[in-house]
C-alpha cells in the first residue's frame, strides 16, 4: 500500500524492531486551511501538523494517528489517513467544524499573517489514548498547546518522546511548556524559538542550555542555513538543499519532525534523520499542502539527501 523509503545509508526495509507496537504516534492538529503567497492563494488544502508529518512519515515506518476531526472533514483528507496511517484507532470524529486555519505569506516568505483561526471541534478536544497507543515506541508530540501535549505524555509509556512547538507557545504558556520540556527527549526548534527559550542568540549555546532539561537531542533548524543538532556525543551541523521555486512553506517544519521522528524510530542514526528530514522538508515547500510530498519519489530524496550530505560540517 505505501511505498517505503529506502536509501543507500538507511536500509529501513532490513530493520526489524524488536518491540510489540514499533508504531510512531503522531499527536497534533489535523486542519483545513486557506493559504495565500505572494504568488497564489489557495483555499479548502488539507492541513495541520499530522497531516503534514503523516505525509513525510509514513514513508518510514507505520503510523498510530492521535487528532480529531469534524462532520464536514472532505473525503480526500480521509482516504489520506486511510491510506497511509495504519493505526486510526484514536482519530476522533464529532459533528461539527474541521480546525481551519488561514494565513498570507510576506513577499520575503519568511512572514506571515493569520488571517482567521476557527477551532472548531478543536476546542473541546482532550486526547484519549487506546491500549496499544500507549505502548508504542515513538511518541510525536507536533505543534499543539503544551497542555494537550501534556496529556498525551501523561498517557503513553514510549521509549522516545520528540516534541515540536512555536513562539506563541513560548511567549503564552511558558510555565506549562517548561513542564512537558522535562518529559522530551528530543526537541526541535528554529533559532528564534531557541533564543526565545534560552535568551541565547547563538544556536549551539542555546541548544547545550536546552539539554539542562534533560532532553538528549536538540535541533535547531537554521532555515536556508540547514540545521544543527547538539547532543551529548554531537554536534552536527548540515546545510539546506537549495530550492529554486517556493510555493507554500507551511507545514514544512512539521514534515521535518515527522521524518527525524520516523527515521530514529526505524533505527536510524541522529545523523540519517537530520539530513532525511532536511530533504523531506525541501520537498514541502515546493507544492501546497501535502501534494509535493505524496508526489516525490525515491529518486528524488536521494539526490536531496546526496547533496546534504556534502555539506555536512559546514
Amino acid at each position: 500500500m505505501k511505498d517505503i523509503l529506502v536509501v543507500e545509508e538507511l536500509k529501513l526495509l532490513n530493520y526489524l524492531p524488536k518491540m510489540s507496537n514499533p508504531h510512531l504516534l503522531i499527536a497534533g492538529s489535523i486542519a483545513i486551511d486557506t493559504i495565500e503567497t505572494p504568488n497564489e492563494q489557495r483555499e479548502n488544502v488539507l492541513g495541520g501538523s499530522v497531516t503534514y508529518a503523516l505525509a513525510a512519515s509514513s514513508r518510514y515506518c507505520p503510523i498510530s494517528v492521535v487528532g480529531i476531526i469534524g462532520s464536514d472533514f472532505p473525503d480526500i483528507g480521509r482516504n489520506l489517513y486511510r491510506n497511509l496511517a495504519e493505526n486510526l484507532d484514536d482519530l476522533q470524529e464529532v459533528d461539527g467544524r474541521t480546525f481551519r486555519w488561514g494565513g498570507r505569506y510576506h513577499p520575503n516568505w519568511n512572514d506571515r499573517d493569520t488571517l482567521y483561526t476557527d477551532l472548531g471541534v478543536f476546542a473541546d478536544y482532550s486526547p484519549v489514548l487506546s491500549d496499544i497507543n500507549k505502548n508504542v515506541k515513538t511518541a510525536l508530540l507536533a505543534n499543539i498547546h503544551p497542555a494537550l501535549q501534556q496529556t498525551i505524555i501523561d498517557q503513553c509509556n514510549a521509549e522516545m518522546i520528540v516534541l515540536d512547538t512555536m513562539n506563541l507557545w513560548i511567549e503564552t504558556t511558558r510555565d506549562l511548556l517548561d513542564t512537558v520540556l522535562k518529559h522530551v527527549t528530543v526537541l526541535l526548534v528554529n533559532e528564534s524559538e531557541a533564543e526565545l527559550l534560552t535568551g541565547i542568540s547563538n544556536p549551539q549555546k542555546a541548544g547545550q542550555q536546552l539539554m539542562e532539561y534533560g532532553i538528549k537531542k536538540v535541533v535547531v533548524k537554521l532555515g536556508s542555513h540547514g540545521a544543527i543538532l547538539i547532543d551529548e556525543e554531537n554536534q552536527i551541523h548540515i546545510g539546506a538543499y537549495p530550492v529554486k521555486n517556493v510555493i507554500d512553506p507551511t507545514g514544512a517544519g512539521d514534515v521535518f519532525a515527522g521524518t527525524f521522528a520516523a527515521v530514529l524510530n526505524s533505527g536510524g542514526t541522529a545523523k540519517e534523520a537530520l539530513v532525511q528530514a532536511s530533504a523531506l522538508a525541501s520537498v514541502c515547500v515546493e507544492g501546497f499542502g501535502v501534494e509535493k510530498i505524496l508526489e516525490c519519489d525515491k529518486d528524488e530524496i536521494n539526490k536531496r539527501i546526496s547533496y546534504i550530505n556534502t555539506t555536512l560540517g559546514l
